[in-house]
């Protein structure tokens, strides 16, 4: 397969600590409480944010709860960033449906 041109379109670097901004806000947005790198829901914590090498490193709650289990993931691009807060709404609503 020959090589293609890239007509000179690159996507752009990903930048973790403007990614950070972003998904706090986003967040934020999604009427989560912020509380330092973390974000609550109703007193639990639900989220939680770390720059890492030039990524974001992610804790998840599986379920709602005081001590919840946890689901790690990394945020290394735009796309990650996207599908990461597609993610919360999906657990915010299934939370919503299971009180």
């Amino acid at each position: 397969m020959p090589d293609l041109p890239d007509f000179g379109f690159e996507p752009p670097p990903f930048n973790a600590d403007n990614a950070l901004v972003q998904l706090k806000r986003s967040l934020r947005d999604l009427k989560l409480a912020e509380r330092g790198n973390a974000f609550e829901l109703r007193g639990k914590r639900v989220v939680e944010l770390q720059v890492d090498a030039g990524a974001l490193a992610v804790r998840l709650a599986r379920k709602l709860a005081l001590t919840p289990e946890w689901d790690k993931s990394v945020v290394k691009s735009a796309a990650d960033q996207r599908k990461l807060v597609d993610e919360v709404k999906k657990r915010l609503e299934r939370w919503e449906r299971e009180d």
